[in-house]
């Protein structure tokens, strides 16, 4: 088969379209024809040599595909060759076959295409362990994203208005803040012009988010532990401002607020497994009902994965970038 390989740690030029060895279906896996996977911003720090797959994982890029399952490997059961799915991925879904773990597994859609329904899983998954599973967000209070308008941010936007919640966004246009408005938005901040604690503490009477979700990290921390409600809960997904930040323990005490710090990938087949039946149960009847919708900017052939991640990386785009097998 072919996939995306990376001839050295680097830039876009260091992806290429090239012949590797098919995956082999394992105990409990299936192998999957990938029609279509989407770039994500922990393919562009593995491929700058910052963000290796964990042990057993597919060496290849691509934390999300769909497509159809041509082998079901021993140990699976409700699944059949030619079922149209869609899997979240520790690697390997910028090729045209991946082994996927059955946990890891969802049915397209009803009401979205084989290609649409490679944008869903890693966000989905994402915002909904977050944002629901760990932050517990609950109607009536307001959650804040950072990057709105990214995939992660247009899925948590329109998941937070389907519970009832109020949506904060920051994002650096003002064609992005409308788009995210479009959404559902409630409250639109440009951090290249605003302050988001002054305009969160404007916009809730002083009260602050109760729930914050943020890819920045470090840059961050403190002014976000700052725009905290009372019982507030910030949750980090993310390390675009770096990794090494202080901590203002007093703050975080006056507000008895918690911080959590999560990534999907190296997290045991179980709980990976437990998300994705919390998805499938919760937010997939939400997408075959209309409330939500995947979020796609653009998309490109697979041998173009290059000019993918350099579209994420000038943050030209706005949800999700889709990489489409031969």
């Amino acid at each position: 088969m072919h996939a995306i390989t990376i001839s050295e740690p680097g830039g876009p030029e260091a992806l290429v379209w090239g012949e590797v060895p098919d995956p082999v279906a394992g105990e409990g896996e299936v192998l999957v024809e990938v029609v279509a996977s989407a770039v994500n911003r922990a393919d562009i720090m593995q491929r700058q040599g910052f963000y290796n797959p964990p042990p057993g994982a597919s060496p290849y890029l691509g934390l999300e595909c769909s497509g159809r399952i041509t082998e079901i490997g021993p140990g699976v059961s409700g699944w059949s060759v030619g079922d149209e799915v869609c899997a979240l991925l520790a690697g390997g879904g910028y090729a045209e076959k991946v082994a996927v773990p059955a946990g890891q597994l969802l049915p397209v859609p009803a009401g979205l295409d084989l290609k649409q329904a490679a944008a869903l899983p890693e966000v989905v998954c994402t915002v909904w362990s977050n944002v629901f599973m760990v932050a517990h967000l609950r109607p009536t209070e307001t959650l804040l994203v950072h990057g709105g308008s990214s995939g992660i941010g247009t899925m948590a936007i329109q998941l937070a208005k389907a519970v009832g919640a109020t949506v904060a966004v920051t994002a650096g246009s003002k064609e992005k803040l409308d788009y995210c408005a479009e959404l559902g938005a409630d409250i639109l901040i440009n951090y290249r012009e605003q302050d988001f604690v002054a305009e969160i503490e404007r916009a809730t009477g002083g009260a602050g988010a109760d729930v914050i979700l943020d890819n920045m990290g470090a840059k961050y921390l403190d002014r976000n532990v700052q725009a905290l409600a009372v019982n507030g809960r910030l949750a980090i997904i993310g390390m675009q401002g770096g990794i090494k930040a202080e901590l203002n323990i007093a703050a975080l005490l006056g507000k008895r607020a918690a911080i959590s710090a999560t990534s999907l990938r190296a997290r045991p087949l179980g709980e990976k497994a437990a998300i994705v039946a919390a998805v499938r149960e919760h937010v997939w009847p939400l997408i075959e009902g209309g409330r939500i919708r995947p979020v796609v900017d653009r998309e490109l052939p697979m041998s173009e994965a290059g000019t993918a991640h350099q579209v994420l990386e000038d943050s030209g785009h706005i949800g999700k970038v889709l990489l489409v097998a031969p």
